[in-house]
């Protein structure tokens, strides 16, 4: 009865996963107004537990240096990199940050995505840089950019947005 029970919510918290990253790719759109609140994960506020709470058990966790999580879910992979010693010394944070997320990393395998469908080449707010078949769009205002290969959805990036970054410095 009780391995039973367990399995059941090994599924839940699988469905629980999927789901999330489901809406994630399927509607990027909607998280780019706010990068610092992607699936109530935010940087320079939420901690380790709040990540395994929100996506569960990472299916590889390197912790000290590099300090990172990494999910595997449909659509892509999802790495949450953490503030360390040294990175907070680097960039003049408070101490109290260490251990707090630094940036949450969307890896997409096959997004159907471009910068014209998401409406990235008419809106002023991001930067865009081109190099040879990749394309960079980077809104530091709130945090989020944008890496495409070939046209298509590569890689998404959700930090601190710039003025958050800064109260945070000493």
């Amino acid at each position: 009865m009780k391995k039973s029970a367990s399995i059941r919510l090994r599924a839940l918290r699988g469905l629980c996963v999927s789901v999330v990253a489901l809406c994630v790719f399927a509607a990027s759109g909607v998280w780019r107004a706010r990068a610092e609140a992607w699936g109530g994960i935010e940087p320079l506020k939420s901690r380790r537990a709040d990540v395994e709470k929100a996506l569960g058990k990472p299916v590889e966790d390197k912790p000290g240096e590099t300090g990172t999580l990494r999910y595997k879910v449909q659509g892509g992979m999802i790495t949450v990199a953490f503030i360390d010693a040294r990175f907070a010394a680097a960039h003049h944070l408070d101490p109290a940050l260490e251990g707090t997320v630094r940036q949450v990393v969307l890896q997409h395998d096959a997004s159907n995505d471009t910068p014209e469908s998401l409406k990235l080449t008419s809106n002023s707010e991001f930067e865009h840089d081109a190099h040879s078949n990749a394309e960079i769009y980077r809104n530091q205002r709130d945090g989020i950019a944008y890496t495409f290969i070939d046209g298509k959805l590569k890689t998404t990036y959700y930090t601190a947005s710039a003025e958050e970054f800064k109260r945070a410095q000493r």
